[in-house]
């Protein structure tokens, strides 16, 4: 199972880290696509 995410220095993202929680986790960007 994801319990987390980190994304560094990709596209026009510096840093992000995410950290899932148990059930339904829903990723979108900002052209809706995700």
């Amino acid at each position: 199972m994801l319990v987390h995410l980190t994304i560094s220095n990709f596209a026009i993202i510096s840093r992000l880290d995410i950290n899932f929680k148990p059930g339904l986790n829903i990723l979108s960007g900002e052209s809706g696509a995700g």
